[in-house]
């Protein structure tokens, strides 16, 4: 069963919904996931605050199209302590919170992780880079077919268009 400040008794399949957000540790970059397409949203921020999560959860998730944007189900950090001002700001859009050492509860998230790391493992120091490397990567993972997607891209299954790559 997923926490959630807003809606209780909710349960844990409103985790389908977009989206899951995380803020790695020492890079202070969001990522957002849709779970039935992994497709991947990734915006630098300056600094891992609650108020810097909020802009940057308002802007990443406001260039989306409302119907889109379902539910979040953030990390248990304490730089989602404005999520209801997110929440606000995205049209009551409900937070749920897993419980605390339950990964498993965000798979796609977890995974998506994985595949971040593959650009950015945990020893890099990522102050030097500027947005484009974070587009780029981001470019790279939502282009990569995916076996769980019946070897489509997210990109693919996201705007439901057959790529051409070669």
């Amino acid at each position: 069963m997923l926490l959630t400040r807003r809606q209780p008794d909710k349960p844990a399949a409103a985790a389908n919904n977009l989206c899951s957000i995380r803020t790695l540790n020492g890079l202070y970059t969001e990522f957002g996931i849709d779970p039935k397409s992994r497709l991947l949203l990734s915006l630098k921020i300056p600094r891992k605050t609650s108020a810097h999560v909020r802009d940057g959860m308002i802007r990443l998730l406001s260039e989306l199209p409302p119907e889109l944007v379902r539910s979040v189900t953030p990390d248990r950090g304490k730089e989602f302590a404005k999520h209801d001002e997110i929440s606000a700001a995205l049209n009551n859009v409900p937070f749920f919170f897993p419980p605390p050492h339950a990964p498993w509860m965000r798979g796609t998230n977890e995974n998506t992780n994985g595949l971040i790391r593959e650009y950015c493992p945990k020893s890099t120091d990522l102050e030097c880079f500027d947005s484009a490397f974070f587009t780029a990567f981001t470019s790279k993972i939502n282009l990569r077919p995916r076996k769980c997607l019946g070897w489509r891209s997210p990109f693919e299954v996201f705007f439901n268009q057959l790529l051409h790559l070669t």
